[in-house]
């Protein structure tokens, strides 16, 4: 890649330095404060084992949640320090707050080989800011900040951006740790030079979230599959009745255009699995995607769908999906994501590179037991989603030039 790496760091150059790396452990908790999926924790292993055993001093950078630039125990990065200290083996830091005096005494206590995370960075306004002065502050003097953290790189943010200039502008260097290095590889070799059959695989709620990775992918795809609740808005757009079913409305004229964009190499469900509520005791029937009832609510695609879907995957050498078939996080509409997810696995079984845009697609692939057995599980839903629609990450092009 264009950026410098870790690998471009050499062990002996980091021994008893302060390094700055900013990950994502946005992880989702129990009511318990308890880490529920480590998955994206468990990515950044390899990068802080690296500066460990360098001797580097680790200093983790990190949100969670949406505290709104203010202190919330209920986000707390504590639990999280902990985790992280389960799988490394030895002894994690923990700082309450992320600047400041404390901060500052934390970090200059730091013996070569340690590791500390710091508080919540989005506890702070300055941060979804990119404050430059609190920038500063968050680079702790150092001379190299890594940025592994995929999953915000979009963010124009002073833990992503605006450290990573500041580190630079006082004659540093900001490299792509390894999580961050692979991420960016495999989404650009998928985009730069794909294998055909070519299939994207685009689910989840909303057209207006995807617009632009549609347009950006259907020049290289050979077939866009279609599902989720944003399958409705289509199927508005074509004049067919949904029922209760959740719509954007003002996002029917791009799905007109959408259609004719793509021309044959769309393919849309052609039957729905309908209820009379969304809810996890509900009875479910069958309905053409043309035929749903006045009080009927759309909750996956149909069997017949699933069966298209299927072939289509089945016959790929490069496929990826972004977002659910249906809500199937409810066992009457698991079903059809399940489904696609067993058929993307059994596709890169059989030696194709299959990419799952991280978010609710991995947590699905997880679900359905196939996660292992994907080429590829983003850790950023909505990073990869800006990758691949060809919008520049701030995060990435902050970084030093190779």
């Amino acid at each position: 890649m264009a950026k410098k790496t870790l690998e471009d760091c050499p062990p002996e150059t980091l021994a008893d330095q302060v390094v700055v790396v900013r990950v994502d452990y946005n992880l989702p908790l129990n009511r318990d404060g308890e880490v529920v999926d480590d998955t994206r924790l468990v990515r950044t292993l390899p990068t802080i084992q690296y500066l460990v055993e360098a001797g580097a001093k680790a200093v983790l950078l990190s949100h969670l949640g949406r505290p709104g630039g203010r202190p919330d125990p209920a986000l707390s990065l504590r639990p999280v320090a902990g985790k992280l200290e389960e799988f490394l083996g030895y002894p994690v830091g923990f700082c309450p707050m992320t600047t400041g005096p404390q901060a500052q005494e934390a970090v200059q206590r730091m013996k070569s080989g340690e590791v500390l995370l710091l508080e919540n960075t989005r506890f702070c306004p300055e941060d979804a800011r990119n404050d430059a002065e609190w920038a500063e502050e968050i680079s702790f003097g150092t001379k190299l900040f890594v940025n592994d953290a995929f999953g915000t790189a979009h963010r124009a943010h002073a833990s992503t951006q605006g450290v990573a200039h500041a580190v630079r502008r006082g004659g540093g260097g900001a490299v792509a740790g390894f999580l961050l290095e692979r991420e960016l590889r495999f989404l650009s070799d998928a985009m730069a030079d794909p294998e055909h059959p070519f299939v994207t695989i685009i689910g989840g709620a909303k057209i207006s979230n995807k617009i632009d990775v549609i347009e950006a992918l259907l020049p290289a795809v050979d077939r866009l599959l279609i599902g989720g609740a944003m399958a409705n808005t289509f199927f508005k757009a074509h004049g067919w009745a949904v029922g209760d079913s959740l719509v954007e409305e003002d996002r029917i004229d791009t799905a007109r255009r959408l259609m004719d964009l793509a021309g044959d190499k769309l393919l849309l469900p052609v039957d729905v699995l309908t209820a009379p509520s969304i809810t996890s005791d509900v009875s479910t029937c069958v309905s053409a995607c043309d035929e749903v009832g006045e009080a009927q609510h759309i909750g996956d695609i149909g069997p017949r769908t699933a069966e298209l879907f299927i072939d289509v995957v089945g016959g790929a050498r490069t496929v990826i999906w972004s977002g659910p078939m249906g809500v199937f996080e409810l066992a009457p509409f698991r079903s059809g994501t399940f489904e696609v997810a067993r058929a993307a696995a059994s596709t890169a079984d059989r030696g194709a590179t299959v990419i799952v845009g991280g978010g609710d697609s991995a947590a699905a692939a997880v679900a359905a037991g196939v996660v292992d057995r994907i080429t590829h599980v983003s850790t950023g839903g909505s990073a990869s989603l800006e990758f691949l629609s060809g919008n520049e990450m701030p995060g990435v092009a902050a970084l030093s030039d190779r």
